[in-house]
């Protein structure tokens, strides 16, 4: 399917892959290189421990020799291939939440909304997606061999399901592999979205009423728990309309329903969230990938956005960093949805950007550049680094667990009363310092955009709500027409070619 340097079927190769500090508060003693031989990986629930760190890490770097030091796919930049830049580039380019004016290759087209089968970037992001199934796979097959680690192989069955979800959102119909396909000899069949959709489902289902993972709020931070797992599924059920034509809102509102029980709240201060020391939200935060501007450096994860967002006119000071690389900003439809007094409208202010984007190539041609994601501690604190920053990215947010009920409210959920839903609602508007507002569909799109914008989710948002492809709903530079083909990602050209087993997605 793709060139992978590190080979699964010679798995035990990952075992002496330095991964100290690959997450912050997972603490593992890497193995030895030197004493790596065939006969003495893998011997101890410490050596699992060590290579389960390293599924991990492969969601916050590019590889595991520094940012861009022999990333994991090759043929790649390692910036660009790596799994959280390639997920904003591909959900949040498309939108009015960002664009991105540099010339690397086909970037230009997110926003043109014109790429292609060949495009590099999705093929990077395809890529990545599935080596971290093909890690979670491989993992789970060696630590069932190795007999009495159900908790870890929990966690790599929700990594996996995690996975899964970002495959069947972008690109529908994928090859599916598990632990029991046997990497080098079978090649993975494609299944539908639908029997992809089952099988997340099935999965999920099967760890939140398991024994193995540890339940919501108990597991170590920047290790997924079963408060993960439920906002999987329900991402799942919220898009199930989408995925397989019959809505689920009731079975959405089921697991969100759980999730209000877990004991989550919203974190006092938004800007908190979003800084050199979120980890410390975890009132909040359901789910994090983890980032250290000493021991976890990346060129993509938060470190894209924030030094991706900071150019001419912001202050790479008030950001926490030493300079940027002025390529990100939103649209000047998307910054005049946020009413005065937002305490979520955090974008630079200065003469460099204002109003709408005139030329996406050109930095300081219009929009407006995201102060949000910072390297800034909660204290005002600049964070251990400059050139690489502490801040995690939140995947998972109790706030998206109340506008996902509210969500399931408004489109006639029996579990969800029309109250609820509202009060849900303005619940969010009100850690914001806003009044209440109306619950309608329209209201509840641009609220959903200003509550998590850069958090990757707008793309499956404005396409569930039938505005990604609509001609009516516009934003600067956005064409007139948009193919509805758009709203699902080609199968990458490469992949194509080399499997002879696959059928594209329509229309490319």
């Amino acid at each position: 399917m793709k060139t992978v340097k590190y080979i699964l079927s010679a798995f035990v190769v990952l075992a002496g892959i330095s991964l100290t500090s690959c997450v912050k508060d997972l603490d593992v003693v890497p193995i030895d290189p030197n004493l790596n031989t065939a006969d003495k990986q893998l011997n101890t629930e410490a050596d699992y421990l060590n290579v389960l760190a390293g599924v991990y890490t492969g969601f916050a770097t590019s590889g595991y020799y520094g940012p861009n030091g022999d990333p994991s796919i090759s043929g790649l930049d390692g910036g660009a291939s790596q799994y959280l830049r390639g997920l904003f580039n591909l959900n949040e380019l498309p939108t009015d939440e960002a664009a991105n004016n540099w010339n690397d290759q086909t970037i230009k087209d997110f926003h043109a909304m014109s790429w292609t089968t060949s495009d590099v970037f999705i093929y990077a992001f395809y890529s990545r997606v599935n080596l971290q199934i093909s890690l979670c796979n491989e993992f789970i097959r060696q630590a069932k061999n190795f007999g009495g680690l159900d908790a870890l192989i929990a966690e790599a069955r929700a990594l996996r399901a995690m996975s899964y979800l970002h495959a069947i959102d972008n690109f529908g119909n994928v090859p599916f592999s598990d632990e029991n396909l046997v990497i080098g000899v079978d090649v993975p069949e494609q299944i539908s979205r639908a029997e992809l959709f089952s099988f997340i489902e099935s999965e999920c289902k099967d760890l939140i009423n398991g024994n193995d993972l540890p339940a919501a709020r108990a597991a170590q931070y920047g290790r997924i728990d079963k408060g993960g797992v439920k906002m999987i599924l329900a991402k799942l059920y919220l898009n199930a309309g989408v995925y397989t034509g019959t809505p689920r809102w009731d079975d959405c509102a089921d697991v969100l329903n759980s999730i209000m029980a877990d004991g989550y709240t919203l974190h006092p201060v938004y800007s908190d969230l979003f800084g050199a020391d979120n980890d410390i939200c975890t009132d909040e935060i359901i789910f994090a990938i983890e980032q250290d501007g000493v021991d976890t450096q990346s060129y993509g994860a938060t470190n894209y956005i924030i030094f991706g967002s900071t150019g001419d006119g912001v202050n790479a000071a008030e950001m926490g960093i030493s300079s940027g690389w002025g390529g990100l900003r939103a649209t000047d439809t998307f910054y005049n949805t946020f009413e005065d007094g937002d305490a979520r409208k955090m974008f630079s202010d200065d003469d460099f950007h204002k109003g709408p984007i005139t030329d996406v190539s050109d930095f300081t041609a219009g929009g407006h550049p995201s102060m949000k994601f910072r390297n800034i501690t909660s204290t005002g604190q600049s964070g251990k680094e400059a050139g690489f920053v502490d801040t995690d990215f939140p995947v998972f947010r109790y706030a998206d667990a109340l506008l996902m009920l509210a969500e399931c409210g408004l489109n006639g959920s029996s579990k969800v009363t029309a109250s609820a839903a509202q009060n849900y609602f303005n619940q969010v508007r009100a850690r914001a310092g806003l009044g209440e507002l109306e619950l309608t569909a329209d209201n509840l799109i641009a609220e959903r955009g200003r509550e998590l914008y850069h958090e990757c989710w707008r793309r499956s948002d404005l396409i569930r709500f039938g505005k990604f492809t609509s001609s009516e709903f516009t934003w600067d530079l956005k064409p007139a027409t948009v193919d509805s083909h758009r709203a699902l990602y080609p199968i990458p050209t490469q992949d194509m070619t080399s499997s002879g087993k696959l059928t594209q997605n329509p229309g490319y």
